[in-house]
């Protein structure tokens, strides 16, 4: 079979320019039509000297039946497939000075006959599916000539390729430390706080009003306004609230979170006091009053981006029962009937915390232009390695749930005022070049804005 034309015909058809793993010389073994006959003829044959051979055996086997001594018989075993691929590969990489050697896929080198100390060949780079290389340099076949997306090319190697700084795009880095940042919120200092502007229809702050069905109120930034160059990271909320003394209600508020702009539903709800989500904290300002400060701290473990927080406040009557779990919310039935009144609320203030981070979406708009007119040659994969880089850290900080949120959408939607085909369009390019890096893992995102 060795000696045959059919497998010195395949062993010459096979490219030299890139390293042949078994995998690949097994591709081209099963293309091989002519080769696959010659092997047909060889294992019918093998097979025909096998069954030939274990007749004989047996027939010895029962001659020898008086014999002191029983006979020692040992039949070649059938060669498998992959001792042909095997020898391919030598051939290829283990023949240098006609020296016959052995390669190692394992070892990337050839273990030569002890007569024949020198048969190691040329072994090309490795150009396969999965692997770092594109093409081997046609001077030097050790060495690779250009990489796959992922990679940059380093004195005739490939390496992963790694994003460049995003600090002129967006500044990552105006991170508050954990302790300072709780010890500040605390105390609700004002050095922590974003000056948001209310909106209300219903509430005014500092004016008693009665608590009959759900209030709405909001506080917003208006960044593509007024803080263009700025994105928010929300760290905690504080309202004060005061009842009148004959009051048996509490508000229950419910708070909603919209991370860039846009319309109320593209707002996440904050699962207050579920799971290891925190609660709000509840602090008497004063004795002979009934006025309290509700502060929500999130923290750098809940922190997420916001442009506008809603608040949808309602009431419950409160129980006197403390084995009551059992909230029952208070609706009269008419709102003008002053013998169901329980109370009168008001709102003194409501704030946000946190911090501002610097943010380019001139820079950013720049960015994703090169995605379709790259100045240079690796400049697209550079553009896509950042912005990849920048909605993965955006993301990151999606709010708890089942399931994470693409914020790095919204933010191309309603910071960049992409249109939803763009945002379309550059998720499924930056999906695609991540699909094509190593190791890469693209979860599935609940999208929340349109």
């Amino acid at each position: 079979f060795v000696s045959s034309d059919e497998y010195k015909s395949f062993l010459k058809r096979l490219p030299a320019d890139r390293f042949l793993n078994t995998s690949v010389i097994l591709q081209y073994w099963t293309a091989d039509s002519s080769l696959q006959h010659r092997y047909g003829q060889l294992d019918a044959s093998t097979k025909q000297l096998l069954g030939k051979a274990q007749r004989i055996v047996r027939k010895l086997f029962t001659l020898s039946k008086r014999c002191p001594k029983q006979p020692k018989i040992s039949l070649p075993r059938e060669r498998p497939i992959s001792f042909w691929l095997n020898r391919a590969q030598s051939v290829l990489y283990c023949t240098e000075h006609s020296a016959p050697g052995t390669f190692s896929e394992e070892a990337h080198s050839c273990t030569c006959a002890f007569e024949h100390l020198v048969c190691q060949g040329t072994v090309p780079c490795l150009v396969a599916e999965g692997a770092a290389c594109a093409s081997c340099a046609p001077d030097n076949i050790t060495r690779c000539n250009s990489c796959h997306p992922g990679y940059v090319l380093h004195q005739g190697t490939c390496r992963p390729a790694v994003a460049g700084s995003l600090d002129h795009y967006v500044n990552f880095d105006t991170d508050v430390p954990d302790a300072e940042a709780k010890y500040l919120l605390q105390h609700l200092d004002s050095r922590m706080e974003i000056h948001a502007i209310y909106i209300s229809s219903d509430v005014r702050l500092g004016t008693w009003f009665n608590p009959s069905w759900r209030k709405r109120m909001l506080l917003t930034l208006k960044s593509n306004k007024n803080k263009s160059n700025l994105i928010h990271i929300l760290l905690g909320i504080s309202f004060q609230i005061c009842s009148t003394q004959n009051s048996t209600l509490e508000p229950v508020p419910a708070i909603y979170v919209n991370p860039f702009g846009g319309s109320h539903s593209e707002s996440w709800f904050m699962p207050v006091n579920q799971q290891d989500f925190p609660d709000w904290e509840r602090t008497k300002l004063d004795p002979s009053l009934q006025c309290y400060n509700w502060t929500l701290l999130l923290g750098s473990k809940w922190k997420s981006f916001f442009e506008t927080v809603h608040i949808y406040l309602r009431s419950r009557i409160r129980s006197d029962d403390p084995n009551s779990n059992e909230t029952i919310f208070y609706e009269p039935l008419d709102p003008d009937d002053r013998s169901s009144n329980l109370g009168y609320m008001k709102i003194n203030s409501f704030r946000v915390f946190g911090y501002s981070m610097h943010f380019d979406p001139e820079g950013i708009k720049d960015l994703i232009l090169q995605l379709d007119y790259p100045y240079t040659q690796g400049s697209q994969d550079s553009a896509l390695l950042m912005l990849l880089e920048m909605r993965d850290r955006i993301n990151r900080l999606s709010p708890p749930g089942q399931q994470r949120l693409d914020l790095f959408s919204c933010l191309l939607r309603h910071r960049l005022k992409l249109s939803t085909s763009e945002v379309v369009r550059i998720r499924d390019s930056l999906q695609m070049f991540s699909s094509k890096l190593p190791n890469s893992s693209d979860p599935e995102l609940g999208q929340l804005c349109s």
